[in-house]
């Protein structure tokens, strides 16, 4: 199987370009125009969910997102542009998902949300789209410094019975075709994302599992450190392309 991998890298002609690229350019024109029209676009579904829950009190007694956080199109504004995070007081990074996830705990607003969950992809798609166009402006502390770094290294490091690493197929082969599909640089600049494999939304982290699996690796888990180190790595590489949120992709 590593044979026929590497071979279909090798038959294949190196894309031309030299600069950044979102994967929406690598995209027909119809997926593209169904990203651009969010008349068409399928992720709007969840946004627009997302906002029935950042405005719904999870009980009478309690408060919604709205009223901690008021109008979501000015309050987070911009950021999903700055996830993931380090946060001082815990010590940790979190992603976006999970800073909702933690939010949520400390209101003690109804039951937690599972990763993956519709909610949870709605809510984080519904606060990421506020952001939609901006620049990705990953922060600079010295904690997500770190966590970076170890982003850095496991998108390094070969893995799987294949023996890839993420850096050989979208550093190395960005652009180049494998199994009829176009390599794209990985650049995380729309999740969630509906994808129309999955016919439905899924996380940056699904996406990052399911390139694991194929190289037969055993992924890591929902909300794992090493994914939030992923997940800052890669978005210090997209530093200044727009957030795209909701994309779509194939």
């Amino acid at each position: 199987m590593k044979r026929i991998a590497l071979a279909l890298f090798a038959c294949c002609s190196i894309a031309s370009a030299d600069e950044r690229r979102s994967g929406l350019l690598d995209m027909r024109p119809e997926a593209q125009a169904m990203q651009r029209d969010d008349s068409m676009n399928p992720g709007m579904l969840w946004v627009l969910d997302g906002e029935a829950l950042w405005n719904r009190k999870p009980a009478p007694a309690m408060q919604s997102c709205a009223d901690c956080h008021g109008d979501a199109a000015a309050s987070m504004r911009g950021v999903a542009a700055r996830y993931p995070a380090f946060d001082q007081a815990s010590g940790a990074a979190f992603d976006l998902s999970g800073r909702i996830i933690q939010c949520r705990e400390a209101r003690q607003a109804g039951p937690p949300l599972a990763r993956e969950s519709h909610d949870l992809l709605a809510l984080s798609s519904f606060v990421a789209h506020q952001s939609r166009g901006l620049p990705i402006t990953p922060p600079e502390d010295t904690g997500i410094r770190a966590v970076r770094a170890l982003g850095q290294s496991i998108y390094m490091t070969r893995m799987g019975q294949l023996d890839l690493s993420c850096g050989q197929c979208h550093d190395d082969h960005a652009g180049r075709r494998l199994a009829g599909s176009s390599i794209p640089q990985a650049h995380p600049t729309g999740y969630p994302i509906y994808r129309l494999e999955w016919q439905a939304l899924g996380s940056l982290q699904r996406r990052l599992r399911g390139c694991m699996v194929g190289v037969r690796a055993e992924p890591f888990a929902y909300g794992s450190p090493e994914f939030i180190a992923i997940e800052a790595y890669l978005m210090e590489r997209a530093r200044g392309m727009e957030v795209e949120t909701p994309a779509i992709r194939p």
